[in-house]
């Protein structure tokens, strides 16, 4: 069955709207049309690379702030003295374009200024997440041997636990950055801010080198669907684009304007989508290290930050606190970001005074970006690569052929899944696993031999060059003959003021017609006093019978990944098994209007058929 079901609270976009969101860009066109053809040119007249774009900032824009923190404040004049003290550092200890360093610190001043010199010197920054330990880490660590390793005091602990299974060789220099402890050197260690102190802060040769088609980083994929995380590639070319597209022509940046950025470096909403739009015009990025919702409007206010890149859990966090008189009261204009759903998009920019919302849809891999350029709402807007949507069978998880072995297109208010076209103008560039790489391609599309990025992604065509995310591939499920979209019904539960968190997932079942609906939980309040009565009433009266979520569970918390994304693979694994679960467990059984405790004699019932769901 095709994913070509709507939802009834999004609208195809009105050729209204569509209208008005040209003409509040109207006045720009003229620029942005230039910078269009600046954007086009990276990697031919346009030979701009990271370091070239930070030199050249620091010359246009001395004395203006670039890096906000809680530890240091650094304006561009002193934050490329503070790289190139570091480049010309290890540019002495032998490091060349090519060689990979494995940068391993958390959101601090002292992360930008290794990436970016790194950068200056053409090596590639492997991005380790700071979250990972053990076998996650020794993976990640060891995917691209590097010839040094930069870890932060505040992490040195994690990589000690995994150091001795490196392998590594005595060319291998392990360099370690002190953070607030002060705690000594370890043994084995190079103290970098002893070793680079005496180092010139001259800009390095080096920069001149560097190219766009040049790698910048691995960054890896958060891995939410199982397995270990893949790295990504990311180049000088494709952070020049977004200095451009989102710098100037989305965003608009100015001088006066700062970019907060709480989102970790080691993934792209922080290092490919809100650090280059700062370079675009001499702005700012204003850093913390983790995400902080009792900090996060102060923050705003000390920065005085007037952009934000986002994640839609992330501000549903701050929408799930107590109003405020002063919620209105803040510098912010424009976000930018992904997964900011419609359930709350109109409430949200309400209640903080946003004005400019601009959702995007991208990944690490991916050769598609689409971006909210018109500022209209519930879209992650248009998308200047060649794409399609073509119809795909949820119950099969596979694209559907027609007679010839081709695939179809959807219509406008359709769902299906999206395709990115591959060519010389737009290849996939993929991750550094040529497998992992070949197994995002699906071949023979529309015509014998064309080859096009298999995104895994449904989205509605909504009209006008524009879509609506609807699912990942392996989230949405079917039951009873109908399609089940996950985030529509998690829209649902968390309009209730006793959930702070949800997600949904499918769960085989014995005997089922597909996949039973399971929603897991975080209340608002503590478990007496959660409303198991009004929750199913809520679902009864708002859902389709066939997406009213069959079990239950409450929890404490949930596993996420580094960019807020609910992790599912256990949460399915675990089904609604008593025998494997330790949270609260309930199941909705057949003709009840109240979720009920789901005790090891009712598990055992519903494995011998004896409920007719």
């Amino acid at each position: 069955m095709a994913a070509d079901s709507p939802s009834k609270d999004e609208g195809i976009i009105s050729f209204f709207d569509y209208l008005k969101g040209w003409l509040g860009l109207s006045w720009r066109l003229p620029t942005i049309l230039r910078i269009r053809k600046q954007v086009a040119n990276v990697g031919t007249e346009n030979r701009e690379s990271w370091g070239s774009m930070l030199e050249e900032n620091a010359e246009k824009f001395p004395s203006n702030p670039a890096v906000k923190s809680a530890e240091a404040q650094l304006t561009w004049r002193e934050y490329n003295e503070a790289v190139n003290r570091c480049a010309n550092y290890f540019i002495s200890q032998g490091m060349v374009k090519g060689d990979v360093a494995c940068v391993f610190l958390e959101n601090r001043p002292e992360m930008l200024i290794v990436y970016s010199a790194m950068a200056k010197i053409g090596v590639i920054n492997s991005m380790i997440n700071t979250n990972l330990r053990q076998d996650s880490l020794r993976h990640c660590l060891s995917l691209h041997p590097a010839k040094m390793y930069i870890i932060g005091e505040e992490i040195i602990d994690a990589f000690e636990e995994v150091k001795n299974d490196l392998g590594l060789q005595p060319g291998q220099k392990l360099y370690f950055m002190p953070d607030k402890r002060q705690m000594p050197t370890p043994e084995g260690f190079i103290n970098f801010n002893e070793a680079a102190q005496n180092s010139p802060v001259s800009n390095p040769s080096t920069t001149t080198e560097v190219k766009p088609a040049d790698t910048i980083a691995y960054v890896f994929t958060s891995g939410t669907t199982g397995g270990m995380p893949k790295a990504a590639v990311i180049t000088h070319g494709r952070l020049v684009r977004g200095k451009y597209y989102n710098g100037k022509i989305v965003l608009n940046m100015k001088p006066t304007d700062t970019m907060y950025v709480p989102l970790p470096f080691f993934h792209t909403n922080a290092l490919a989508l809100s650090w280059p739009p700062v370079f675009a015009n001499g702005s700012a990025v204003a850093i913390r290290r983790k995400f902080s919702v009792r900090n996060f409007w102060s923050d705003v206010r000390r920065y005085n930050a007037t952009s934000w890149c986002y994640i839609g859990e992330l501000c549903r966090y701050l929408m799930n606190q107590p109003p405020q008189s002063n919620d209105r009261d803040n510098p912010l204009t424009k976000i930018i970001g992904n997964g900011l759903r419609p359930d709350i998009w109109h409430n949200f920019k309400n209640r903080f005074g946003i004005s400019k919302v601009y959702e995007i849809y991208g990944a690490a891999e991916s050769n598609l970006y689409f971006v909210n350029i018109l500022n209209l709402d519930c879209t992650v807007g248009r998308c200047t690569q060649p794409y399609s949507i073509v119809k795909f069978d949820v119950d099969e998880d596979t694209a559907i052929r027609d007679k010839n072995g081709f695939m179809q297109r959807v219509e406008v208010g359709q769902t299906g899944l999206l395709l990115g076209e591959i060519s010389e103008a737009n290849p996939f560039i993929g991750y550094t696993s040529k497998e992992a790489t070949e197994s995002k391609i699906i071949h023979e599309v529309f015509s014998k031999g064309d080859s096009w990025f298999n995104t895994g992604d449904l989205v509605r065509n909504i009209g006008y060059g524009h879509v609506q995310f609807v699912d990942r591939t392996g989230d949405t499920f079917r039951w009873k003959g109908e399609n089940v979209s996950t985030t529509e019904v998690e829209a649902v539960a968390n309009t209730l003021t006793h959930v702070s968190l949800s997600t949904v997932y499918g769960v085989e079942m014995p005997g089922g017609d597909g996949r039973a609906g399971m929603i897991a939980i975080i209340p608002e309040c503590n478990l007496e006093k959660f409303d198991l009565k009004a929750l199913c009433g809520h679902f009864q009266s708002t859902l389709p019978a066939y997406a009213v979520p069959k079990f239950l569970r409450l929890n404490k918390n949930l596993e996420c990944t580094p960019t807020h994304k609910i992790k599912k693979v256990e949460l399915k694994k675990d089904g609604f098994d008593p025998g494997r679960i330790n949270d609260a467990l309930y199941v909705l059984l057949p003709g009840e209007s109240e979720y009920q405790y789901l005790s090891g004699q009712i598990y055992q019932n519903i494995l011998d058929g004896k409920y007719r769901f």
